[in-house]
């Protein structure tokens, strides 16, 4: 055990249901009391925790693959963080962690749910983004999903994003013959091209999707990676190829939307080019997880994949992230650090 140990710590908590775009007066940053971990459980100091798309998900209160955050309690999600006492064989004071209790300062884990990463390897936030679910996520997407092959022609939405463009390297590492990514702005399509390797991108806000693919993948695609839904799944049908094949993987679009969204219009050439559109949960690939590592590590430390982050400094500003999140404000992985608050 650590002598000590700090009495409180700040959380965030989910107060009301948002209706649309989440507002400040859903959440609430609340102080909450610290204990020693119970039997066989670590206390963690969080470093870095994770906001994700799929958490608007789960601010409303409908039956799902996760269930719902529960009103007037701690929000969850990934983070990593520091041991600072511990009750469990295996798991020492000094141990860096990573498990599922974000949003708080201060986290109480069973020792079964947080396991041991290596700073020495990647620097600690890695773990939440390119070494973790996300990385995981664009990994298993990519190669298991959507069954990519060497040669096939690659389209990835939200390419700027944490999952996106990760996806769009690994395609290229793999033998990709030509990879396309749409993102939100100029700045971001000109890092897609000049650092990520794309080998054509466009902002979706400068013109039609459809006509804007068609443009930059002339041959059709083969693969689409989908985090949009709405407009951008409905080019990818239009371009693609006989056998094409789509991750869905999220639709952030219209994850605030009030109204019912229209489905693609041209759906029903998914029958004649016989095309796979296939929803993916990172949950169900994780045996992929050794194999996933291994391959990444290797790409990150030979400097073939490479990655962005954007940290947001402090627990106060906790739902600012994650509403920039939402209007696409970040690049790469988004972040919540609390290292400044120390």
């Amino acid at each position: 055990m650590s002598a000590a140990l700090p009495t409180s710590g700040r959380e965030w908590h989910l107060v009301a249901r948002p209706q649309g775009w989440p507002e400040a007066s859903d959440f609430a940053l609340r102080e909450a009391p610290v204990n020693e971990p119970g039997q066989g459980r670590v206390l963690v100091r969080n470093l870095y925790f994770s906001v994700d798309p799929y958490m608007r998900g789960r601010m409303n209160d409908v039956k799902s693959y996760t269930p719902p955050f529960e009103l007037d309690r701690p929000m969850d999600g990934g983070a990593v963080g520091e041991v600072i006492a511990s009750n469990a064989d295996g798991i020492a004071v000094g141990d860096h962690v990573l498990h599922g209790k974000g949003w708080r300062e201060y986290a109480e884990v069973p020792a079964e749910h947080a396991v041991k990463v290596d700073a020495s390897i990647a620097p600690l936030s890695a773990y939440l983004g390119v070494l973790g679910m996300t990385g995981l996520t664009a990994y298993a997407g990519l190669f298991e999903v959507a069954s990519f092959k060497e040669g096939d022609a690659v389209f990835v939405s939200g390419a700027a994003g944490a999952v996106g463009s990760q996806v769009g390297q690994m395609a290229k590492l793999k033998g990709a013959s030509r990879v396309i990514g749409s993102a939100g702005s100029d700045e971001k399509v000109k890092l897609l091209t000049e650092e990520y390797g794309f080998d054509a991108a466009f902002n979706y806000k400068n013109g039609p999707v459809k006509d804007q693919l068609a443009e930059a993948a002339p041959d059709g695609v083969d693969v689409y990676f989908d985090n949009v839904g709405g407009e951008h799944l409905e080019a990818a049908i239009s371009s693609f190829n006989v056998h094409g094949r789509a991750t869905i993987c999220g639709m952030i679009a219209q994850y605030n939307s009030t109204e019912p969204t229209p489905a693609p219009r041209n759906l029903a050439l998914v029958i004649g080019k016989r095309l796979r559109l296939q929803g993916m949960l990172v949950g169900d690939h994780s045996a992929l997880q050794p194999q996933f590592v291994d391959e990444v590590a290797g790409w990150l430390s030979s400097g073939a994949l490479k990655y962005r982050e954007t940290k947001v400094e402090g627990i106060e500003k906790g739902f600012d992230a994650f509403l920039g999140l939402l209007r696409g404000e970040n690049t790469g992985k988004m972040i919540v650090s609390l290292d400044a608050d120390r």
